[in-house]
C-alpha cells in the first residue's frame, strides 16, 4: 500500500480513495455566551444564570425575582432551599400554607450542544413547566435531515431551536411560550428548579427586575 494521500495500491491495482470533509460540529462560542445571544430573539425576560447541571442535564436557566415573594422571604429569613427531598414535600396538599412562596420565576431553560439529540434530551424535561430552547452549530441546522429529524421532534415538545455560527444566532423554530400562559401547577421538580434559580439570582450583584 502506498503512502500517497488519496491513492492506495492493493495487489498492484491502483484505487482512488475519496475523503469526505465533515462540517465542524463545534459550538462557535462558550455555552454562556451563546445563552446570552439567544435570549434576545427568544424574548425571555430575566437574568441569564451560569451554566449548571440540573436533573443530570447541562443547561442554562433564565430567571427573574418575584418581588413580593422575595420581600416576604427576606422578612422571615427564608433562604433558598436546595435539598431536593425537602422541596418535594412542598407540593403536598397539607403543606400548601406552610412553605415559602416561589421567589424566583424560571422564564426559560436553554440547552446549547454540538448535537441536536443531546440538546433536545437536555431541554425536554423542563418543557413541562417553562419555555425551552436548544442551540446547535449552524453546520448542524444546514444538514439535509435536520428538518425531518430535529425540527419535527422539537415541535412535538414545544422546544425552540436556534442555530449559531461566528456571525450570531438564528431562530430555526419558534417554541411554546409560557410568558402569557396561566401559571403551571407547581410540581416537586419545578419548585426545586425555582429554588436553585433563586439561590443563583441572590448570588448575582444585580439580577434583572421582573416584568410582573
Amino acid at each position: 500500500m502506498t503512502a500517497t494521500p488519496g491513492r492506495a495500491v492493493i495487489n498492484n491495482d491502483v484505487r482512488l480513495c475519496t475523503t469526505q470533509i465533515q462540517p465542524s460540529l463545534e459550538l462557535p462560542a462558550s455555552v454562556g455566551e451563546l445563552a446570552e445571544l439567544a435570549v434576545e430573539p427568544l424574548g425571555w425576560p430575566g437574568s441569564v444564570l451560569s451554566p449548571m447541571k440540573l436533573l443530570g442535564r447541562r443547561v442554562v436557566p433564565v430567571a427573574e425575582l418575584v418581588p413580593d415573594a422575595h420581600a416576604e422571604r427576606l422578612c422571615v429569613g427564608s433562604a433558598p432551599v436546595l435539598d431536593r427531598a425537602e422541596v418535594a414535600t412542598w407540593v403536598w396538599p397539607e403543606m400548601i400554607d406552610r412553605v415559602p412562596p416561589p421567589a424566583a420565576r424560571v422564564t426559560g431553560v436553554l440547552a446549547p450542544a454540538r448535537h441536536w439529540r443531546s440538546a433536545l434530551t437536555a431541554a425536554v424535561p423542563f418543557a413541562r413547566f417553562t419555555s425551552t430552547a436548544i442551540v446547535v452549530p449552524r453546520s448542524v441546522s444546514d444538514a439535509r435531515d435536520f428538518v425531518s429529524n430535529c425540527l419535527i421532534r422539537a415541535r412535538q415538545f414545544g422546544v425552540a431551536v436556534l442555530s449559531a455560527d461566528a456571525e450570531g444566532v438564528r431562530v430555526e423554530l419558534e417554541g411554546r411560550s409560557f410568558e402569557d400562559a396561566p401559571p403551571a401547577e407547581p410540581t416537586a421538580v419545578s419548585r426545586w428548579v425555582s429554588e436553585v434559580a433563586y439561590e443563583q439570582l441572590l448570588a448575582c450583584e444585580a439580577p434583572a427586575p421582573s416584568r410582573h
